[in-house]
């Protein structure tokens, strides 16, 4: 009792204080503290920063395009994974450029390894263990004061991120068995989601999942598809050497579901919690569970389980495709009826996990809350999902936390800029009732949003920030200068018509030219290249394998690049409408109810916010166009438009 009074006079200042130190929590941490601020960081255990607590992966479709942004802004994830990877793959190759993915199996134990030596070591950062239960505010300002902890120690700041992820009020579930724990049998937090509700803030109960892992020593490879990963490497981070990350890569492997399995699973399905009613969250429709493919598709005899390492230093291998809240014994019955799991020994359970986080319709778009000033979410708090979703908010809370502190203007990527823009807007224009996964489907200009030119795109925003070096800026400006030159010199060099030329020509399976014609052109053409016009090219400069494929994708995507820009321009136009924050939807007569009701409750910033809002149509839109074209900064005269 004496000693919880001295701890409740425990008060330390900070300009900025993170809660969790995951995916999330830690670019935001990493991100304040680049910006100047001191920065206190909290977490439930210094051993699990940076956790990977489901799949030991980072990147894949248009979470590697996530990765590559938040690298040329300046965030930290890709420079580590090109540290800590076992294997690399480029996704989507047969596609367009528009959607190639970079994917790299991670050794679990390795990255949160490397990016704990990263935060510890970085200036102004203070790691403290403990569980944050209460958030203090100024009730009369509406601003954030800071936290205070189980202990009662007290921590001041003028800005705080939550970055809880799926800790809050945690519950894993398997069978019949509910054990009260976060992922990896990890201690949950329980009292934070009484405070946000103290606050005014609702919650949601959504649910994630995880598979099994096995013992490798116990399967069959010679049963199941090898999956190689791609030589050369590319590697994440524009700032890495490439020629450091070509190492040998450990084999994944591809094995399927059959109908034994499936039958088992019907004949227990009365014994899963997503079906019997134990679970009340909302699950991911993009990640379901292997019961829940099983059921939802009757008509697929098979799934893909794709069986991936932890790391070099475990025999554990994780089993994608595979999750599951089924009870023990059925997991390991279903184990044994794939191909090559007939021996199969289970070193954990698959589980799922129910957790308390926020609606993500409390945020603007500079991820503060719209109730208090100053409070900042990111993550899986968020009712995203994914490391790679979780690691981008977390950067984008930090920065705007720094600049809230600098009374400078909020830093917002729109959605013709970044995917992050892309995230962050549909999180808090669109109700998500199940945890949000980034797709590439989701991005509409996603042929100028390609992975390739992130940092063409990002580098000056991050450079501005002062997160990005002179070097690597410096770097960035060259490459774009030789992309524009070679651009330039394809379209100002000729190909004679003669007989050698046109052998060249015939050999790529193109017609013949029956007079000059210029290089880009010939680049245009879909047999042709920049690579194999090489023989009709004896000036070519040496450039990098980088710089040769951004130079291809300008010339033979042009006409499509083009017409991208036009559609930007329209939308830019429509985010510059601004939309008055003191205005009074509900009494705009010539609203429809749900658009009124919408309006009213996200507060859009602009036309272009409130046209993306389920709910309200383009004949509302044209109604509020119509208002602010009527009225303009006099709206104040007529609330009853």
């Amino acid at each position: 009792s004496v000693e919880r009074k001295k701890m409740s006079l425990i008060e330390e200042n900070y300009d900025v204080i993170v809660v969790g130190a995951g995916h999330a929590g830690v670019e935001a941490a990493l991100a304040s503290a680049r910006m100047g601020m001191e920065t206190l960081i909290f977490t439930l255990s210094p051993d699990a920063i940076s956790m990977m607590a489901c799949n030991p992966n980072i990147g894949g479709s248009s979470k590697g395009h996530l990765v590559r942004e938040l690298d040329a802004l300046g965030g930290e994830m890709g420079k580590v994974c090109d540290r800590s990877f076992i294997q690399s793959r480029m996704l989507n190759k047969s596609k367009g450029p528009a959607v190639h993915s970079l994917r790299a199996q991670a050794d679990k134990q390795l990255y949160s390894h490397n990016m704990r030596q990263v935060l510890e070591n970085q200036e102004r950062v203070h790691i403290r263990q403990g569980e944050v239960v209460s958030i203090l505010t100024d009730e009369e300002k509406k601003e954030v004061r800071g936290v205070e902890s189980s202990t009662g120690a007290k921590y001041l700041a003028k800005a705080v991120i939550i970055c809880t992820g799926v800790y809050l009020n945690a519950r894993c579930i398997y069978g019949e068995v509910s054990e009260k724990t976060g992922p990896n049998g990890l201690r949950r937090a329980e009292k934070l989601s009484d405070s946000l509700r103290e606050l005014g803030f609702p919650l949601l109960r959504f649910k994630t999942g995880t598979p099994a892992r096995v013992d490798k020593r116990s399967l069959d490879f010679s049963q199941m598809e090898v999956q190689k990963g791609d030589v050369p490497v590319v590697p994440f981070s524009f700032s890495t050497d490439p020629a450091s990350v070509q190492i040998e890569q450990d084999d994944c492997f591809l094995t399927y579901t059959n109908e034994e399995g499936h039958s088992l699973i019907r004949e227990n399905i009365h014994r899963a919690p997503m079906y019997n009613g134990s679970i009340e969250g909302t699950g991911p429709r993009y990640c379901p569970s292997i019961e829940d493919k099983v059921m939802k598709f009757p008509e697929k005899d098979r799934h893909q389980i794709f069986v991936e390492p932890e790391g070099r230093y475990t025999n554990e291998m994780y089993l994608s495709g595979l999750s599951s809240s089924l009870p023990e014994d059925v997991q390991i019955a279903l184990l044994h009826t794939m191909p090559g799991f007939q021996k199969a020994e289970m070193v954990r359970h698959a589980y799922a996990i129910e957790y308390d986080c926020l609606n993500s319709l409390e945020l603007k778009n500079n991820l503060e809350t719209k109730r208090i000033a100053g409070l900042f979410f990111a993550g899986q708090m968020n009712g995203s999902s994914g490391y790679e979703e979780a690691a981008v908010q977390g950067f984008m809370a930090g920065v705007n936390a720094v600049k809230r502190l600098r009374g400078e203007e909020a830093f917002v990527l729109d959605r013709s800029e970044a995917y992050i823009g892309v995230l962050i807007d549909d999180l808090v224009t669109k109700e998500n009732k199940e945890p949000y996964r980034m797709m590439t489907s989701r991005a509409e200009y996603r042929l100028l949003l390609r992975q390739d030119n992130a940092d063409l795109r990002l580098r000056e925003k991050g450079y501005r920030l002062g997160l990005i070096s002179e070097e690597e800026i410096r770097k960035t400006r060259e490459k774009r200068e030789s992309i524009q030159k070679e651009v330039e010199r394809m379209g100002n060099t000729y190909v004679g018509a003669n007989e050698k030329n046109n052998a060249v020509l015939t050999a790529l399976s193109s017609s013949p030219i029956q007079s000059g014609v210029s290089l880009l052109e010939l680049c245009k053409r879909p047999e042709c290249n920049y690579k194999n016009l090489e023989e009709l090219d004896p000036e070519r400069p040496s450039l990098s394998a980088f710089i040769c494929e951004e130079v291809e994708i300008e010339i033979k995507y042009e006409g499509y690049i083009k017409r991208q820009i036009q559609q930007v321009e329209a939308f830019k136009k429509m985010e510059r409408k601004k939309l008055p924050k003191e205005i009074d939807y509900q009494n705009m007569k010539n609203l429809r109810l749900e658009a009124r009701q919408k309006l009213d409750k996200i507060r859009p910033e602009n036309i272009g916010m409130a046209s993306r809002i389920s709910g309200v149509s383009p004949a509302d839109i044209s109604v509020l166009l119509v208002y602010l074209e009527k009225y303009g900064k006099d709206f104040k005269k007529r609330k009853d438009f």
